[in-house]
């Protein structure tokens, strides 16, 4: 029998979330959909909210479909969800409707990129079990650098083809490329895991053993590690959301630079998940999520109180490294505290997180700004979340340590 390479498993991983992370490259459609259709902006921006809020619901029970039927078929499944939405899109746009939108690209889109994004993780983890961390950020990292793909062919397509075309070929180039990605996405099999344990360096039994995820959601660890992810979208999702003002309100940016360091936004919440998942498999797990919230703390209390345009954008690339990290340190987090013997399952139960954070993170900067007409408070409270993300970390550590 022909033995699989698992870079190749790797890369098919990667490759299917550059597809997938087109989505934050929504932005880029905004302003042409709303000039095309007449919608306002908050009518647009809910497609999206809509979204992230379906792939976090999808992500919890895809994981069970994973471990059942295998990453291939999630995969495939994903491919003809996530074109379905772009293309309804397309079409949504066309005849001005926006229920089509919201069904398009908010549910079938959304559901699409749970079903992808939970599929090539825990598939991966199982084949770097010496290199856990870094094997999922590596793979994760494709979904944040995504929009830097994504913007300038949608953007170049936008203006040669027209909008509701961009949509349309997108659609057929993303369902092809995922289909064809998807066959490469593959669980070891016993005779490879065997081989894959023997060059592990002693943390290789929870491959083959480990808490049921049943068994795992009776424990106050999950949901502290819940609590912990949610906390550190909704707060990166909050930023995110108000980058652009925000430089200009706090640095003086112009439009016009604010614009730039949206796009390098991108760059730094794809590298941080690839920087600090890496650095945790020589650090170890709870010691880099605690760093990551000091991180978190002294970034956010620097933009309180520091306003130099350079400084700023420091500032908010190290956040965004951070709000990325969260998404790649939960796989192996999760492996380290449960095993891996249904981490699909589990990760699909925790993303239900961001589902959450989705929705309160921009709800909640929105309400504080509306309420002071200023993004100091914001920063405030978000240190205020920041410390209480720290607390629970600490007490994550000592719960497992205990167990």
């Amino acid at each position: 029998m022909k033995k699989t390479n698992r870079y190749v498993v790797a890369m098919a991983g990667v490759l299917l979330h550059l597809m997938l992370g087109s989505t934050y490259a929504w932005s880029v459609y905004r302003n042409p959909i709303m000039q095309q259709t007449g919608w306002d902006p908050a009518t647009v921006a809910f497609a999206f909210s809509l979204a992230i809020f379906c792939l976090g619901l999808s992500a919890a029970f895809m994981g069970t479909l994973v471990e059942k039927c295998g990453p291939r078929v999630t995969g495939s499944i994903s491919a003809v969800l996530y074109a379905a939405g772009n293309i309804m899109t397309g079409l949504a746009i066309d005849r001005q409707e926006i229920w089509l939108l919201y069904l398009g690209y908010g549910i079938i889109g959304g559901l699409g990129l749970g079903a992808g994004y939970i599929t090539p993780v825990s598939t991966i983890i199982k084949w770097f079990p010496d290199k856990r961390g870094l094997a999922t950020g590596l793979a994760i990292m494709g979904f944040g650098l995504a929009s830097l793909l994504t913007s300038p062919v949608a953007q170049w397509l936008i203006s040669t083809k027209g909008l509701v075309a961009t949509f349309y070929l997108l659609g057929l180039v993303y369902l092809v490329v995922m289909l064809l990605a998807s066959q490469f996405i593959k669980k070891p099999t016993s005779h490879e895991l065997a081989s894959l344990m023997e060059r592990s360096t002693g943390q290789h039994n929870d491959l083959t053993k480990g808490m049921t995820a049943k068994e795992a959601l009776k424990t106050k660890s999950f949901y502290l590690l819940w609590m912990i992810l949610f906390l550190n979208i909704a707060c990166g999702l909050g930023l995110i959301s108000v980058v652009a003002p925000m430089a200009q309100d706090l640095a003086g940016l112009t439009p016009e630079a604010a614009a730039i360091v949206v796009g390098l936004m991108g760059i730094f919440n794809g590298f941080g998940r690839l920087l600090w998942a890496g650095l945790s498999d020589y650090i170890g797990r709870p010691l880099t999520v605690m760093l990551l919230f000091l991180v978190n703390i002294a970034m956010t209390s620097s933009l309180i109180f520091v306003h130099q345009p350079f400084f700023f954008v420091a500032a908010m690339a190290i956040l965004m490294t951070c709000y990325g990290a969260g998404f790649s340190l939960i796989p192996p987090y999760l492996s380290d505290l449960f095993g891996a013997k249904e981490l699909a399952m589990l990760h699909g139960y925790i993303l239900t997180a961001w589902a959450m954070a989705a929705l309160v993170g921009p709800m909640l900067l929105s309400f504080t700004f509306e309420w002071t007409q200023s993004y100091l408070f914001t920063l405030q409270v978000f240190i205020c979340l920041y410390s209480l993300a720290l607390v629970l970390t600490w007490c994550l550590k000592k719960s497992a340590t205990n167990r």
